[in-house]
């Protein structure tokens, strides 16, 4: 379908190597295995045009499954379709000239295999070197087998290269093929080369090659092909026109299973009602076959490849095979196989399936709500949504089914809800219980989902309905607890310490361990709200060490245990906390749940702030580039913190992938700011600043973000150096009341971090208007020095900068030189670079002087910003203002803004006079 090989590297690199052996004179055989459509013809594609360009004729030859009855078909193919120059050097050999079309063959008494042999030899000597292909052995007559084994034998010193390929698949136990393999793998000349299936992000990659596809149908094709490229294409395919499953692959699958016997075909039909995996007793009483006779297909089947033994059981060789069985059996013949396996089976999710698929759909309802219960028990919440969804949608075709279920519906859809929310699927628990009638219980859960899913008055309004219609202390517990964390960040917040407390005491009371954790919760968040952390330690770790029924609770705890850690910058406790939690996530399955997201993010920022950059980035690798679904863009987000501090190449393919989910609020603030970030790296303010405007716009006044935003958007402002100075002021102010106010307009606590961002913002705002505040710059570096090693690291660069405006070299070098130690050890490249080109402006050597420093004051040297030093040193290289621009990659009007500002600043007229003042200054 395409032309790109993806996930083949190693492979590739393997037969290469053979390749460039023969080169160098070692001739050798590589041999590449794998099932129908694993992409080994592609791959000698791939390998065919690497010889080429290095100067190699190649030969490329087809086996056909025609059985014995045209020897040599390959070794003919091939010379049919070989270069003019090797056409011609054959013909000159008469046993292989024969083999030509329009060629009169020899009487056969003088065509000897060995004689053919030898003209082979003879001619990949004459026309060396040589790639000589040999395509599907499996279907290879016995001669072209013979001729694979000499070559393999006889080939030595010749710059020659034999490559074969076969199906794995086909390789019944009794194939011919499978003791040459053999014998030849054994050889030292021969390499051996198995094509596996493609990973779930190297099929992913490869579907994504092929097309436009949503992240719904990318993961069905991904899930369905199992690693195998050409079904995935032809699953591409039938999804683009609309089909399930293609003709023409079922055709192709189907053909291996026409030739068996009647009783293995029958066996096989039966295994395919079961599923990917059989256990051996089952199929045998479903096939209803004797033993002897049902042994015998069973061999056959295996023999073939089709089946794998599988402990006490068997396994479809592919899940597309069984998939073609199951679509081929008549109706009414796979609905008898069904209820032969419902008869026979007594775990609920596989009594459900076969109920269903047998018509019995009283037994699939009673069957399905089990089978929900029965994983909701064993902690998985994912499978026990899907039951009960389905148990529903079975509710109203079946007779007293309360009876059968042993609950009423409203209980049934209650349960479902729950399910989806713990499986991380909020959205369709929200709908789920809206369709309920409004009892206190379904209310609390209403309320806390559409907390969390960011829809404050409508989580207010559910939750007060929950608290009112409480009629037991459990209830009232949850409800109270519910209606405290509403009003968090709500003009109402003074009301959350007493509804909280309330919950709590009636939580104890009731003994509702999930209400209680929730009101420990909030009260803690209350408590380091409002500064008091000692107690909100106290508080969250006390949540912590209760044990609820409440998966998603649980995980809130840790959560919110582990961030109380890291925003007051105690890294190794939060670093252990989060472990713990995400440890958890993974072992009940929701790593991809609200805070199993959450969790790992947090993970990934203790090792960024930390400094512990190889770390973050092998986090950050795990983190999907492609993204589909929200969860997934937020965790790509976060990758982009290193990505972009580090300069890594993969920054805009990144975004580019995360642009669709820019509506999420969280998304387009974590991934817009790094793109402000990486765009100021790229010298290109304007961007940075367009995306700093667009993160913000969601923000409500006094939300946290505000500051790094806005510390941004003011560094941008410096950087263009003509800016709206009304705007900077407004960045200015939404970072003091941040700091001063918080999200709910009252004074509250903030981190050292949001501390440190805040001065920072004050910081840049002087940076912008062209003041360079050495004390305000040092308050920023200890600010950061909780231990965010990058941004100490960056706040001593402008410290640096602000030193040296004011004349003090010998400090402006020491703040530098820690810098470039941080920035190193980080292998941050892009502050690296930044650093060195300010140490060069600034001469920054093996000594430090002091003397000779540019004077402070808002009208001398001292008062130019980076950009303006930056313009000032072109020019007195004699540049003009295109060509600086040109060098600096931003518009000529602003380079135009820069001088027309030095010359003011620097009280001179003309560009050689503020070169010269410059120099005087010590600044060139």
């Amino acid at each position: 379908m395409n032309g790109l090989l993806v996930g083949r590297s190693v492979e590739l690199d393997r037969l290469v190597r053979v390749l460039e052996s023969a080169t160098e004179g070692t001739a050798g055989v590589a041999l590449v295995g794998g099932d129908a459509g694993i992409g080994k013809t592609r791959l000698v594609g791939e390998l065919v045009a690497r010889a080429r360009e290095r100067g190699f004729h190649v030969l490329v030859g087809q086996c056909a499954e025609l059985g014995d009855a045209l020897p040599y078909l390959p070794l003919a193919d091939a010379l049919r379709g070989a270069e003019p120059a090797v056409r011609e050097s054959a013909a000159a050999h008469p046993l292989l000239g024969q083999l030509l079309p329009g060629t009169e063959s020899a009487p056969s008494s003088g065509l000897t295999q060995q004689r053919l042999f030898g003209s082979l030899l003879g001619l990949l000597a004459d026309v060396q070197p040589v790639l000589f292909v040999i395509e599907d052995l499996h279907w290879a007559d016995r001669s072209t087998r013979d001729l694979l084994v000499f070559l393999s034998r006889m080939l030595q010193s010749e710059q020659v290269c034999v490559m074969g390929t076969y199906r794995t698949d086909d390789l019944h136990r009794r194939h011919p093929l499978r003791s040459v393999l053999a014998e030849l793998k054994r050889l030292p000349t021969v390499t051996g080369v198995e094509l596996g299936p493609l990973s779930t992000g190297d099929l992913s990659d490869y579907v994504a090659t092929m097309g436009r596809v949503g992240a719904q149908e990318l993961g069905e094709i991904v899930a369905r092909a199992d690693g195998n490229p050409f079904y995935a294409e032809e699953l591409f395919a039938a999804l683009a026109e609309g089909d399930t499953l293609p003709d023409g692959l079922a055709s192709l699958l189907m053909s291996r299973v026409e030739v068996l016997s009647e009783a293995s075909q029958q066996v096989l039909r039966a295994a395919a009602v079961a599923g990917r995996r059989v256990e051996d007793e089952l199929l045998r009483e479903v096939s209803g076959l004797p033993l002897a006779e049902f042994e015998e297909a069973v061999r056959e089947i295996v023999s073939r490849g089709l089946l794998r033994v599988d402990g006490f059981g068997y396994t479809f060789r592919h899940a597309l095979l069984q998939e073609a069985v199951y679509t081929d059996l008549l109706p009414g013949e796979r609905t008898r196989l069904h209820a032969a396996f419902a008869r026979l089976l007594t775990a609920p999710a596989e009594l459900a399936h076969h109920y269903l698929a047998g018509h019995d759909l009283a037994g699939a309802l009673k069957a399905s709500a089990e089978a929900g219960r029965l994983a909701e028990r064993l902690g998985a919440p994912a499978e026990a949504h899907s039951h009960y969804d389905q148990a529903l949608g079975l509710w109203d075709r079946v007779d007293n089914a309360a009876e059968l279920t042993g609950e009423s519906r409203a209980e049934l859809a209650f349960r479902s809800a729950i399910m989806a929310a713990d499986s991380g699927d909020n959205h369709r628990a929200v709908v789920q219980l809206r369709a309920l009638p409004p009892t206190s219980e379904v209310s609390e859960r209403l309320a806390y989902y559409l907390w969390e899913t960011d829809d404050p008055a409508g989580a207010v309004a559910a939750a007060e309905r929950a608290v009112e219609s409480a009629d037991n202390d459990a209830d009232l517990a949850r409800a109270l607890a519910t209606h405290a964390r509403t009003l968090f960040w709500s003009p109402r917040l003074k009301e959350v310490e007493t509804l909280a407390g309330r919950a709590l005491d009636t939580a104890r009371a009731a003994g509702a361990a999930d209400a209680e954790v929730g009101a420990l919760l909030t009260l803690a968040i209350y408590r380091e709200y409002h500064g008091d952390i000692g107690r909100a330690h106290e508080l969250v770790e006390t949540a912590s060490a209760l044990t609820t029924c409440d998966l998603a609770m649980d995980l809130r705890a840790r959560f919110h245990h582990a961030r109380i850690h890291y925003e007051q910058g105690r890294l190794g406790h939060a670093a252990e906390v989060a472990d713990d939690g995400i440890k958890m996530a993974l072992d009940t399955g929701l790593k991809w749940s609200t805070y199993g997201t959450d969790l790992r993010f947090l993970r990934f920022l203790i090792h960024y702030v930390a400094g512990e950059w190889d770390q973050a980035e092998a986090v950050a690798a795990t983190f999907p580039v492609r993204v589909g679904t929200q969860p997934e863009a937020t965790l790509s987000s976060f990758s982009l913190f290193v990505e972009v501090g580090r300069g890594l190449p993969g920054v805009e393919s990144r975004l580019s992938w995360l642009r669709p989910f820019w509506s999420d609020d969280l998304v387009a603030y974590m991934s817009r700011g790094l793109a402000a970030e990486h765009a100021l790296w790229q010298g290109d303010p304007a961007g940075a600043l367009e995306h700093v405007r667009a993160a913000m716009a969601p923000l409500t006044p006094g939300e946290a973000g505000a500051l790094r935003l806005s510390a941004l958007g003011l560094a941008a402002m410096t950087e263009l150096g003509d800016f709206d100075r009304a705007e900077a002021d407004e960045l200015l102010e939404r970072a003091r009341f941040t700091v001063e106010h918080g999200p709910a307009g009252q004074p509250g606590h903030l981190g050292p971090e949001g501390l440190a961002w805040g001065l920072r913002a004050e910081a840049e705002w002087q940076r912008a208007h062209g003041r360079h505040d050495v004390e305000l710059w040092r308050r920023v570096v200890a600010a950061f020095d909780f231990g965010f090693v990058y941004e100490v690291a960056r706040s001593r660069w402008r410290l640096a900068e602000a030193l040296l405006a004011h004349g003090e070299r010998e400090a402006a070098q020491a703040e530098w030189e820690l810098a470039r130690e941080t920035a190193g050890k980080l292998r941050a490249t892009p502050l690296e670079n930044a650093l060195t080109e300010f140490g060069r402006r600034a001469r920054f050597g093996g000594g430090s002087g002091g003397g000779g420093g540019a004077s402070g004051g808002p009208g001398g040297p001292g008062s130019l910003t980076a950009r303006e030093l930056e313009v000032l040193r072109l020019v007195a290289e004699g540049l003009t203002n295109r060509e600086v621009a040109e060098r600096l990659f931003i518009a000529q009007k602003t380079v135009s803004v820069h001088v027309s500002n030095i010359l003011a600043k620097l009280e001179v007229a003309t560009r050689t006079q503020a070169a010269a003042s410059a120099r005087r200054a010590g600044l060139l």
